[in-house]
């Protein structure tokens, strides 16, 4: 609340994009508001809105809301309210509704490793789904009923009601269909279950937004597109009608940065990609003595490379970190200080990681980052496009794996006097039509033909070194 009073009388706000989108929420709701009326409302980072918003502005029912929701109802009705309403029974009603969500959403996949993403029809179709959300419903609202009886001992006991009240009104919402431009997936994890419904993209809310008050609005980053509307971001955003700028970089990428994509190793798809992988990244450490990120665009893709790479690069003094091993802070910290390092990691390395100086000079990516096809929300928004009579192909993952590719290698060159190699392990990039685009998306390196010439250019950076 301090914040806010400060946040009210200030000049200038810097919030976050989730919290731009919570108090869009409450200002919808009619309830209050969290920010100030702005001005001018700049938003940095800007291809990150799009996804942070498809978050906020969806909504979401979990096994596991409803066990926390259990157990904080059980402990204030026991320590403030004994005897005054039924709460072992109440709890138990709930837990059971949970526990029969979770099961229903795994059907035959009881054990799974990670969260995995269900299709919704999948799920939903099967019989007894509207029985187990209307469950739900009927433990949360007698819940509901039992908390407003005794509303009046302790504030707890009201914000437990609204709690009540929300996941009643979530399964509600979840066993009727699905609004217009939205799309629904269930999330599977080894101890609960997860209903998500999600907006396609933010071009209703931003554009009601833009049109209910009066203000200017600045979207930046380095990465909102590959053609001169920055289409990508313009499109998903509903800023068809903004002015676009395009700014060359001050780094001079030609004579600082090399690029290099072999193409005698296997596609991405076949066997054995991963190892060659793993090995190009081995010798490009030696050659350049460490220093060098390796990005993976799947989890299972970061275990294998970075397992060979510890037994490969074990004998020559170089320390292979790998992401999940520490954490990201201390991560990075390892890296700077021990030099002779060979970081690989996964999405959460691809952008916000800034190593400037001579201690990253090599960035090896392992493919093209496109999305991946049996996502559900990639799946809704690529039969939005088809319905359209649009090309999905070139318009939604061509275009999504440019803005990727590029934040990748953004990694590399991180002043004017950097310099480094980017390696990108597909080739696809050299074989296939697309390929010149997602190229032409990148900073103008200056592209090698061979690995001897790549190795060369990494001797001749550890030389000066």
């Amino acid at each position: 609340m301090k914040a806010r009073r400060d946040a009210m009388n200030a000049d200038l706000v810097v919030v976050n994009h989730h919290l731009f989108f919570a108090d869009m929420a409450l200002r919808d709701s009619g309830v209050a508001e969290l920010l100030p009326s702005v001005d001018i409302a700049v938003f940095d980072e800007a291809h990150q809105l799009g996804e942070a918003g498809v978050q906020f502005l969806g909504a979401s029912l979990g096994s596991g809301q409803l066990l926390d929701f259990t157990h904080d109802m059980l402990a204030a009705g026991l320590k403030q309210a004994r005897g005054l309403q039924p709460w072992h029974d109440l709890a138990a009603a709930v837990e059971r509704s949970a526990r029969e969500l979770r099961l229903h959403c795994a059907g035959p996949l009881r054990d799974t490793r990670g969260v995995i993403k269900l299709r919704w029809e999948e799920r939903a179709s099967r019989p007894g789904f509207a029985d187990v959300l209307s469950q739900v419903d009927a433990a949360c609202s007698a819940g509901l009923a039992a908390l407003d009886t005794v509303s009046e001992l302790s504030p707890d006991f009201t914000r437990l009601a609204e709690r009540a009240r929300e996941l009643a009104r979530l399964a509600t919402r979840f066993a009727a269909p699905a609004g217009e431009g939205k799309v629904r997936w269930i999330e599977l994890g080894t101890q609960q279950a997860r209903l998500t419904e999600s907006p396609l993209d933010i071009r209703d809310a931003l554009s009601e937004q833009r049109g209910r008050a009066p203000k200017a609005w600045v979207f930046t980053s380095a990465t909102l597109g590959d053609d001169e509307r920055l289409s990508w971001f313009t499109d998903a955003a509903g800023l068809e009608d903004a002015t676009a700028l395009r700014v060359g970089s001050p780094f001079d990428y030609a004579a600082h940065a090399r690029v290099w994509v072999p193409q005698r190793m296997p596609r991405p798809n076949e066997p054995g990609h991963p190892s060659a992988v793993a090995d190009i990244a081995a010798r490009c450490a030696r050659a350049l003595g460490g220093r060098t990120f390796v990005l993976t665009t799947t989890l299972r893709a970061l275990q294998t490379v970075g397992t060979q790479l510890q037994e490969s690069l074990a004998e020559d003094g170089i320390a292979v970190l790998v992401q999940g091993q520490h954490p990201k802070r201390v991560l990075m910290q390892r890296f700077v200080s021990e030099g002779r390092a060979v970081l690989v990691g996964s999405q959460s390395f691809w952008e916000g990681i800034d190593v400037p100086g001579d201690a990253l000079q090599c960035v090896i990516i392992d493919k093209l980052p496109f999305p991946p096809p049996n996502d559900p929300l990639v799946e809704a928004r690529v039969k939005k496009l088809e319905r359209e009579g649009r090309n999905a192909f070139n318009e939604y993952f061509v275009a999504e794996a440019a803005v990727s590719l590029k934040q990748g290698a953004g990694r590399l060159i991180r002043s004017e006097s950097d310099r480094g190699l980017l390696v990108v392990c597909d080739p696809r990039l050299a074989q296939m039509g697309y390929g010149r685009r997602l190229l032409a998306a990148l900073p103008p390196m200056a592209r090698l033909a061979s690995e001897d010439e790549a190795l060369d250019w990494l001797r001749a950076l550890a030389a000066e070194h």
